[in-house]
């Protein structure tokens, strides 16, 4: 995935990784991506660090809440203290243009390569609710579930802040990038969903509406949440 406002940049990377037989996505703001990341499932998503609607911190900020694919962050900006906050804030890799086509390859090599010993994956676990970020496998008391794409991201929210209240706009924001309130009836479709799945393997209600303000998952908070 290719997020950058940038035309000319979107079509020189797409032509460079093409050739390496890359599929390429491509989103021209922040809100965009993140919602063309929630519909497509990327293995690497390659991020200008200046957006016209965001930042590459606020998109990182947003995008860790419930996703663990490897971000290379592109920029122009050079200094210490932007590398650092953007790679604080949960970016894989930063290089500063300009660039080799050699190098970009590489780290993309880097970001994909499977690490000898490494666990099957990030896991997020809050209560009997147990979610493997990497592999997109959820159990709760052992149980599969299969979630689609869009609910994966509210019940990842939901279970990141699991006994806390997360509020409409906020997952509204992560499922479709924007703060709409066209999409408020499509959250409670979600939400709906979410409990239909959820709930008879757990015997018990699991999300709770939050009157005027959102949703909490009425579980124990996480009890691990790998570093990036």
């Amino acid at each position: 995935m290719i997020i950058d406002s940038d035309r000319a940049s979107r079509r020189l990377l797409r032509t460079v990784l093409e050739t390496q037989g890359y599929r390429i996505y491509e989103a021209q703001s922040g809100e965009e991506g993140l919602q063309e990341v929630v519909e497509c499932g990327p293995d690497v998503i390659i991020l200008e660090a200046v957006l016209p609607d965001m930042d590459g911190v606020s998109f990182l900020r947003s995008l860790r809440e419930w996703s663990y694919t490897p971000v290379l962050v592109l920029s122009e900006l050079a200094s210490d203290q932007t590398k650092v906050a953007t790679l604080d804030s949960g970016a894989s890799d930063y290089v500063v243009k300009p660039f080799s086509s050699a190098e970009l390859l590489a780290r993309l090599r880097v970001l994909q390569r499977p690490w000898p010993n490494a666990p099957d994956g990030p896991l997020l676990i809050a209560g009997d609710l147990v979610a493997n970020l990497a592999t997109h496998e959820i159990a709760l008391r052992g149980w599969p579930v299969s979630l689609t794409r869009k609910e994966e991201v509210v019940f990842y929210v939901l279970a990141y802040y699991a006994g806390k209240v997360v509020t409409r706009a906020h997952l509204v924001r992560s499922v479709w990038g924007v703060d709409s309130e066209e999409k408020a009836h499509d959250l409670q479709v979600l939400v709906a969903q979410l409990r239909k799945k959820l709930e008879p393997l757990a015997d018990q209600a699991l999300i709770r509406t939050e009157r005027n303000l959102g949703y909490s998952l009425l579980l124990a908070a996480r009890k691990e949440m790998p570093a990036l």
